[in-house]
């Protein structure tokens, strides 16, 4: 039935047409009769189901929903009641209901606005105490029930993905400088450091052919050096003391737990974020604070453990600062907003630390490599 307009003498024409009508409660459709008509409040569209009362819906507080399904259909409801649906496919009674209707596009006032932001607040702490509290727990208990061939295919196959991550060709992973006298060098180094540690895996040293000046520490005793870092050392007792330094996280069993870390808090922040446009930059740089927040302690206990260490090798701690002066003369320390960003502490506080450290050696102690040996590893990659 189309809508219908009678004029009754002078008054205001008398609307009636016909829609469907869902009241909220139930999934069944009802087809009602519907007018405008003149109440003590002024005018309201009326809802007449059969067998029920008439429903009232004043006009000022009569609002459009948005209609995914068709362009044709006039979907109404009641402001502050999202519940009950009106479905208009009259043209006419569309027509008149938009004219009458004057508030038809208005938004709602949100409801109970301080109950969702307690709620969102709550989200946020939680999420929070999943990444900062409950995620390093569960990385912690892990790494200490993770076996060591679990852990070492672990670092295995971290340092293939690097490999390939830093490769110019992706078919062609990064090579591994393996030149005999080179290798025999650097082993003998980790020999020398390693002497009475108790691990459940031999630690190994492999050199990258990069020339990123930076070494790392993998899963199951595996220690990573580039080739830039040897390339910027100026003696093999600062190619020692940076290579004590990954024994420590190695001995702490650091990576594992980094990566399990990193794996949890990552997939929580991915849960969360997804991937919308910026959302991996986001991702990254939350990830990347995380990191640093948990690392500082981590590199610190590194840090001293290779001051021991290389005193009990013969070894000067200050080799390790003498490295830090050139890092710090060249590229600067961190302060505000990039501190946070960094995964070790302040240069400068790591140099004094190192300096302090080397107060207790003698001063003639031998460096770890003869000129021929250190020749060897500085043409490791050659």
């Amino acid at each position: 039935m189309s809508a219908t307009i009678i004029s009754v003498g002078g008054a205001t024409p008398k609307f009636v047409s016909f829609a469907d009508f869902f009241d909220g409660e139930t999934a069944a459709r009802h087809r009602v009769e519907i007018e405008i008509r003149q109440v003590d409040d002024g005018e309201a569209l009326m809802i007449k189901p059969p067998e029920r009362a008439d429903i009232s819906w004043p006009l000022d507080k009569v609002r459009r929903r948005p209609d995914q399904a068709a362009d044709d259909v006039l979907v109404l409801s009641l402001a502050g009641n999202d519940q009950a649906r009106l479905y208009v496919t009259d043209d006419e009674a569309r027509f008149v209901l938009g004219a009458r209707c004057r508030k038809l596009s208005r938004r709602d006032p949100a409801r109970k606005r301080g109950r969702l932001l307690a709620w969102a607040f709550g989200a946020v702490i939680s999420v929070a105490a999943i990444i900062f509290v409950l995620v390093p727990i569960l990385a912690n208990q892990l790494a200490e029930l993770l076996p060591p061939a679990g852990e070492k295919a672990l670092g295995d196959a971290t340092f293939e993905q690097i490999r390939t991550a830093l490769a110019d060709n992706e078919l062609v992973p990064l090579a591994q400088c393996s030149a005999p006298a080179g290798q025999r060098a650097i082993d003998s180094v980790v020999t020398r450091l390693t002497r009475g540690i108790d691990l459940p895996y031999q630690v190994s040293a492999t050199v990258l052919d990069h020339s990123m000046v930076n070494a790392f520490a993998l899963p199951g005793g595996r220690v990573v050096m580039f080739r830039g870092l040897i390339d910027a050392a100026e003696s093999p007792d600062e190619v020692a003391a940076v290579m004590a330094h990954e024994i420590g996280h190695v001995v702490n069993r650091d990576p594992v737990r980094g990566a399990l870390r990193s794996a949890g808090s990552i997939g929580v922040l991915g849960l969360l974020l997804g991937d919308f446009a910026g959302g991996t930059v986001v991702l990254f740089l939350i990830n990347r604070l995380i990191d640093a927040s948990y690392s500082q302690e981590a590199e610190a206990s590194a840090d001293s453990f290779a001051h021991q260490t290389l005193a009990d090798s013969g070894i000067h701690p200050s080799a390790l600062a003498t490295m830090f002066e050139r890092l710090l003369k060249k590229d600067g320390d961190a302060d505000g907003i990039a501190a946070h960003f960094q995964a070790h502490p302040k240069l400068g506080d790591r140099i004094a630390a190192a300096r302090a450290a080397d107060l207790v050696l003698a001063a003639n102690s031998p460096p770890v490599l003869d000129e021929s040996e250190w020749q060897a590893l500085q043409n490791i990659c050659r």
